[in-house]
């Protein structure tokens, strides 16, 4: 199947909306980059979404971007890189307002497991999305980089050094001028995380009745090796006219060595073997985007054209030395390498209006998700490879939205409301090596809506609502079986379909003097919500993806800052919510239902030339599609103190009670299953920050 080529799907909409608006000329848009000035606010609650400026953060010195949006209120980051916005699970990942193809899917948590903190100006937290933005079914944190506009140049250097024989280092500068503006960054870090997993599986095979046991240990620490590089052009064109281009890249390997402990009890008896498997891990990924921007007279025109890649390589040699019983090892060879490319251009328009502002944009997105897996027996004499047809498969995923918006923010005495709807396009190609094509087209019409009355003069109701669809992960429409460990099988759907959410929420916001707070409630649903469906292969799980559950979830959060000092400031933060979970297994429908909530506390404390600051986490048990898993928790401590006008210095304790221990307990008809993932991130590290002016 030919596809029309992404300049000729832009052509139309941008001739239009650039003729309606190119009369008048615009101020910044809703999500711009952020300009670095004193005393900011630490958190601005808008109509739509709440920023906190984390500039000053002493922990985003030496830490990275999963430690910033971990310290953030409303935002809880588990050791491996798993996100929830208030409870909520599906979260989309902006990088200065636009999606990049690194911060989708599986490679999302290295991204930020990599990536400076140091970088980040701000972070934007949208629970309930308006139209304009393509929510892709949830929350939204949008990553706001830094850049700094004073007139002149400056640059940075930073270092750090932690334990376990881990650092990293990097130099980023800008040269501002009348019109022209430079900004570029350089960077290495070494990183790394002890992995341990344990797992305990007891299957029944019902047409059968056979039964089974199966038990796996590792451990390993992963050492991992990252280079960036980043630069940015700004040029004005005229009093109200901007042309910028910018560009990312960053790579990054390892070689781990993992020993897995595999005991394996069935009709054939008793299995003992360790599989030993070495081989690189290899991660690249890379952006460049151009944007035009005109503002004035109350009028805004945005254009951004946008391409971005990541390539995934995961290459391994297997030997399988066997305890019990006895006998020759084994050798094999397994890969998977998997490259997602995202085009993206937007047209963004807003007017101001007697009592308010009309906005209107669209957004045109092309992305290809392309996946190869491979596994081969070795000869261990020849070196020979005898491939597994069942296990070594391609395909790729070619997926097409267009979509257009439309919003209103009107204002009227106490009142200000916006409104927006959404219109959504999407086309869906999923091709397999050798195989047919299985293609789907989908149109959607998505409202939203956000209200705020001024009950006082401090404070603030609020109301929002946002319907919208959730795609499916590429990965999980995979139409083949691959290879996950030796328990363990994947097999995707290609016939998935998009999840449909909706979401309410209603708030009260709260300031006054030195305190400021919100107080809320939600109701979020789903339906046609993806799950696994596990089957069984031999003595192997087959873990498959399905349409067909539905989810809810009801609750309460609040959040309470305090700042009776200028360098004092205290912070909570929770949420209480009870999850109802419908999930189809073997022939009937499987209902949960259950408690979960989180917890956040903060402290921040400035004394002459020191700032001490200390964050607390905690996530309790919660529950997924037949699932449950056990209680996180996280406390964090940091120094900085200033050393000259220009150089400091910073210490960081990070999960300093090591709480990152996830337990999980699986029960379907056919199996059950209970272990534990544990992704150390107890840490000491000390930095250093230098400045040139």
């Amino acid at each position: 199947m030919r596809r029309t080529p992404l300049s000729a799907i832009l052509f139309g909409p941008v001739v239009l909306f650039g003729l309606i608006a190119l009369p008048a000329a615009a101020e910044p848009p809703a999500i711009a980059t952020v300009t670095i000035t004193a005393g900011r606010e630490p958190v601005a609650r808008k109509l739509d979404k709440t920023v906190h400026d984390v500039s000053a953060m002493p922990r985003a010195a030496n830490g990275t971007a999963q430690d910033v949006l971990q310290s953030t209120p409303g935002i809880a980051v588990s050791a491996d890189g798993r996100i929830s916005v208030q409870g909520n699970p599906q979260v989309t990942v902006l990088v200065d307002g636009k999606p990049t193809a690194v911060m989708a899917g599986e490679e999302r948590a290295v991204a930020l497991q990599t990536m400076n903190g140091a970088d980040i100006a701000s972070v934007e937290i949208i629970t309930n999305p308006s139209a304009a933005h393509q929510a892709n079914g949830g929350a939204i944190v949008n990553i706001v980089l830094k850049r700094n506009r004073k007139p002149g140049a400056r640059a940075q250097w930073r270092a750090s050094a932690a334990d376990h024989g881990l650092w990293n280092t990097g130099l980023s500068g800008d040269v501002n001028g009348n019109r022209f503006s430079v900004h570029g960054e350089l960077g290495v870090r070494r990183d790394g995380t002890l992995k341990t997993r344990r797992s305990a599986v007891d299957w029944t095979d019902p047409p059968s009745g056979r039964t089974g046991q199966a038990r796996q240990a590792s451990e390993v620490f992963v050492r991992r090796t990252v280079e960036s590089a980043a630069a940015g052009i700004e040029y004005d064109l005229g009093a109200a006219e901007t042309l910028s281009l910018s560009a990312r890249h960053n790579a990054r390997r390892s070689r781990p060595l993992l020993d897995t402990l595999n005991v394996v009890h069935d009709e054939a008896g008793a299995r003992i073997y360790h599989r030993i498997s070495e081989g690189p891990n290899e991660q690249t990924d890379g952006s460049a985007s151009l944007a035009y921007s005109r503002q004035g007279n109350g009028t805004v025109l945005k254009t951004i054209v946008q391409r971005s890649r990541t390539v995934t390589l995961v290459d391994k040699s297997y030997r399988d030395v066997f305890v019990q019983p006895v006998h020759a090892d084994a050798f094999s060879h397994g890969s998977t390498r998997s490259a997602r490319r995202l085009d993206q251009a937007t047209l963004d328009w807003s007017r101001k209006s007697g009592q308010g502002q009309w906005g209107m944009g669209v957004d045109l997105q092309d992305e290809v998700n392309e996946l190869a897996n491979y596994q081969a027996a070795v000869d261990p004499v020849t070196g020979a490879e005898t491939p597994d047809a069942g296990t070594t498969n391609a395909y790729d995923v070619a997926t097409t939205l267009s979509a257009a918006y439309l919003t209103h923010l009107a204002r009227g005495g106490k009142w200000e409301a916006l409104l927006g709807g959404r219109i959504e396009r999407m086309t869906r190609r999923v091709h397999p090596a050798g195989g047919t094509s299985h293609a789907a087209h989908w149109r959607a019409f998505n409202p939203s809506l956000h209200l705020r009355y001024a009950a006082s003069e401090w404070v603030d109701l609020t109301l929002a609502y946002r319907r919208s669809l959730q795609r499916p992960d590429s990965r999980d429409l995979n139409p083949f079986t691959t290879y996950v460990d030796a328990q363990n099988l994947s097999r995707g759907n290609p016939s998935l379909e998009p999840q449909v959410l909706a979401s309410w929420e209603i708030g009260a916001d709260v300031k006054a003097g030195p305190l400021s707070g919100n107080l809320g409630a939600f109701y979020r649903g789903s339906r046609d919500t993806v799950t696994d469906a596990r089957t069984l292969a031999g003595n192997a799980i087959v873990t498959g993806k399905q349409n067909g559950g539905r989810a809810r979830s009801a609750g309460v959060t609040g959040a309470l800052d305090w700042a009776p000092r200028p360098k004092l400031r205290l912070g909570m933060d929770g949420g209480a919510y009870r999850v109802m979970l419908f999930t189809p297994d073997g022939r009937g429908m499987v209902r949960q239902a259950g408690l979960s909530g989180y917890l956040n506390a903060r402290v921040t404390c400035g004394l002459g030339d020191d700032d001490v600051s200390l964050d607390a986490h905690m996530q309790s048990a919660g529950m997924t599609p037949l699932a449950r898993h056990g209680a996180t928790s996280s406390v964090n401590v940091t120094w900085k103190r200033r050393l000259t006008r220009t150089l400091s210095l910073t210490v960081n304790a990070s999960d300093i009670f090591d709480g990152s221990k996830r337990t999980y307990r699986t029960r379907t008809n056919s199996f059950h299953q209970e272990g534990f993932d544990h992704f150390v991130a107890r840490r000491f590290q000390v930095g250093l920050l230098q400045t040139f002016e």
